[in-house]
């Protein structure tokens, strides 16, 4: 039986690999890859999710799994586990759907970049559309307990249903409405005109590396570099890719969007290097994933503790534009809140309104009651409805987001997901590590990163995210650490009752 678990472990890591070779494939297509080289990187792309797919597949791996059992070592148990989940889900999938899947994505991808770039959502609507179908017919593949949708959230948060998902977001949306209404009507509102000075973007990048660092990432172990759409993938904990991009007329965007990214950097250097390529050196769910980088770009990035420690090195970075800038102006400008177009940019306070309207489109195209054509009458119609706003354009509207070019549906959630989760677990890293804020004050970001790597990345894939969440904090995921921590912020900001 040892052998068969050693040979179960050899194809893992085979696979593993193999999906690491496309995540560094994928990086260079959205980095470095010129234009015209996007017909041969579709091709190439396919052919990868060709062998993988064989690989997850094969009777050979079937048979090892049949012939390992769960014996009580929490390793060895994670991982067949999940090889039997990932076994299962891959035999659901046509070959030749999983191959017809990274063709289009990859055309997809190119023509969003177009599309967004020319506020032209006609010429991305066939490629959606075309997609679409094949997720369809991905979801009934997979099947469903209620509906598509379920299948598809399942890939990036085991576990989780649709239905769950919307109670919490109906719990949240009815309190953030609420305080985000307040907050557009207290008298004390906030400028942040300093933010939208003259800011190079040799000085934003090289502030970007040194706030990376600060909070611990490791560049020896990772690399940042530009991208349409900011984004953080992984060829292992030791190899770690940060993309972001640059607006010098408005702070915030690269600096607080690198933040994010490489909270996402710091789980994965954070996994287990002697578990790579496996379950136990994978992440377990986008959403707590997304915890992370919500954590590191807004509980500790916005706060007043870690500017406390950093304002002066912007002011270094940008003397005219910060130079006279006091601590506290600056604090608040850097966390006003009000309704906006674009997600990446939005508040703490708005942010999940995003996520809302998202799921509840993604909803009705997935199930076909939403037809691409009337995506962007649909999109602006529920901007006005759930954030107040309607979008001056589709490519601050319905183009704004990389993921549906990607297949990516079901992806969205998770991000509101990982709110909640940060909120849940900065509440108990704070109860735990004594006094945070003073730490974050003299720049020791390492015992809250150490925090982190021991109860949550260390883990990889062995706790589902709901069980992960239990294990931390003690209670099930709900929404009222992320409103007491939105409460306790933004009421003094605003000067609300």
């Amino acid at each position: 039986m040892a052998d068969a678990y050693a040979d179960l472990l050899n194809k893992i890591i085979e696979i593993g690999r193999l999906t690491a070779i496309d995540a560094l494939v994928q990086w260079d297509q959205d980095t470095y890859m010129p234009p015209q080289g996007v017909s041969a990187r579709s091709e190439m792309c396919a052919q990868i999710a060709i062998t993988a797919h064989k690989l997850q597949t094969s009777s050979q791996l079937g048979e090892l799994i049949a012939n390992n059992n769960e014996t009580g070592d929490p390793i060895r148990d994670t991982i067949i586990r999940e090889a039997k989940r990932d076994f299962e889900r891959a035999c659901k999938l046509p070959a030749d759907l999983v191959e017809q899947l990274s063709r289009a994505s990859s055309l997809a991808k190119s023509a969003w970049v177009q599309a967004r770039q020319e506020n032209n959502f006609q010429a991305f609507a066939p490629h959606l559309d075309d997609l679409l179908k094949l997720v369809r017919q991905k979801a009934e593949a997979i099947g469903f307990d209620n509906e598509p949708y379920d299948a598809l959230v399942d890939e990036y948060e085991p576990g989780a249903t649709t239905a769950e998902i919307a109670a919490l977001f109906e719990r949240l949306r009815a309190d953030l409405v609420p305080l985000s209404r307040e907050i557009a009507a207290s008298p004390n509102q906030i400028d942040d005109a300093i933010l939208r000075r003259n800011f190079p973007e040799a000085q934003q990048e090289a502030l970007c590396k040194h706030l990376a660092s600060a909070i611990c990432f490791d560049f020896t172990a990772g690399r940042l570099d530009r991208s349409v759409h900011p984004f953080c993938t992984s060829m292992g904990p030791r190899d770690v890719r940060v993309t972001t991009r640059f607006d010098e007329r408005f702070f915030s965007s690269a600096i607080f969007g690198v933040l994010h990214e490489v909270g996402h950097g710091l789980y994965e250097q954070g996994l287990d290097p002697t578990h790579q390529f496996t379950p136990m050196g994978t992440a377990t769910s986008l959403g707590i994933h997304e915890s992370q980088s919500r954590l590191w770009e807004n509980m500790v990035g916005r706060s007043l503790p870690f500017w406390k420690c950093h304002l002066a090195t912007a002011q270094e970075h940008f003397p005219d534009a910060l130079g006279n800038v006091s601590l506290q102006n600056f604090y608040k400008a850097i966390n006003k809140s009000a309704p906006s177009h674009i997600r990446v940019e939005a508040d703490e306070v708005t942010y999940n309104l995003h996520i809302i309207l998202r799921f509840e489109l993604e909803r009705e195209l997935v199930s076909g009651r939403l037809a691409v054509k009337d995506i962007p009458e649909a999109w602006n119609q529920k901007s006005l409805d759930v954030i107040g706003l309607t979008p001056p354009n589709d490519a601050d509207g319905c183009l704004q987001d990389i993921h549906w070019s990607l297949a990516g549906f079901g992806y969205f959630p998770t991000y509101a997901l990982g709110n909640l989760y940060a909120a849940q677990f900065f509440d108990k890293a704070r109860s735990d590590l004594g006094n945070l804020d003073e730490q974050i004050t003299k720049g020791e970001a390492r015992p809250l990163r150490n925090w982190l790597q021991e109860n949550i990345h260390k883990h990889g894939k062995r706790f589902r995210a709901a069980a992960l969440c239990e294990k931390v904090t003690g209670n099930r995921l709900t929404t009222e650490p992320l409103m007491k921590y939105l409460d306790g912020k933004y009421r003094p900001l605003y000067s609300l009752a």
